[in-house]
């Protein structure tokens, strides 16, 4: 299956002025590498927020820039966003060799329904989001499930080392004993709740902090 694309154009607008660069439909991003001279480029960001939308995690890339015949395999750093609008506001690129392992943080997703769920009252946790491996960047998993169906106890754990894997391909750089998910008795969530209200109250004679002013402008992001 082919790659995804992305056209880009190199950028001379730098600095405060990308606002007006976002303002008029284009996209400020950077492109960098080992042993890649950074590149400031530039795209349509109707295209960057299509090409964004329909890759995962650690998708190889087919980053093509104006002015070179051959398109660079890039895969996407960093994505930065207006934390108020979610407006697309910075993408980083980093490109990559075929040829060479690299680092790269995987996605864990739950899948099926713990037997404990339903037949104690357990509460299932998802105990990490990601899991680091070491690959070429076309071996690299695009997520790694976790079937939750085989916790069929109160308390029952997986555990990365649980994970279905190509040693000879991908290298779990995560520690083994590490829990991506677990089977909480009710009681022992509840607790935890009543935990968490404790902290977040204020303690006794305090006055409650005041809430924050309706409106407040958000902290200002960074320009590139």
């Amino acid at each position: 299956m082919a790659n995804p694309q992305i056209e880009v154009r190199p950028r001379t607008v730098l600095g405060k002025k990308v606002k007006a660069l976002r303002r008029s439909g284009v996209t400020p991003a950077n492109v960098y590498g080992h042993k890649v001279e950074s590149t400031a480029v530039e795209a349509d960001t109707a295209a960057m927020t299509h090409l964004l939308r329909g890759i995962s995690r650690n998708a190889i890339i087919d980053l093509k820039l104006e002015g070179e015949g051959k398109p660079r395999p890039v895969v996407v750093r960093e994505v930065a966003r207006d934390p108020v609008t979610g407006r697309l506001l910075h993408v980083d690129f980093f490109q990559i060799s075929l040829s060479e392992k690299m680092r790269a943080e995987v996605s864990v997703v739950l899948t099926g329904s713990s037997p404990a769920v339903a037949t104690y009252g357990g509460v299932l946790l998802q105990m990490v989001d990601t899991v680091s491996v070491e690959a070429l960047p076309g071996d690299i998993p695009a997520t790694f499930e976790v079937d939750v169906s085989g916790l069929t106890e109160l308390e029952q754990s997986f555990h990365v080392r649980d994970l279905s894997v190509d040693t000879a391909k991908v290298t779990i750089m995560t520690d083994p004993d590490v829990v991506l998910a677990r089977v909480a008795a009710p009681r022992l969530a509840a607790a935890e709740e009543e935990e968490a209200a404790a902290a977040a109250a204020p303690a006794e004679g305090e006055a409650p902090a005041a809430p924050a002013a309706e409106g407040a402008a958000p902290e200002p992001s960074a320009e590139s």
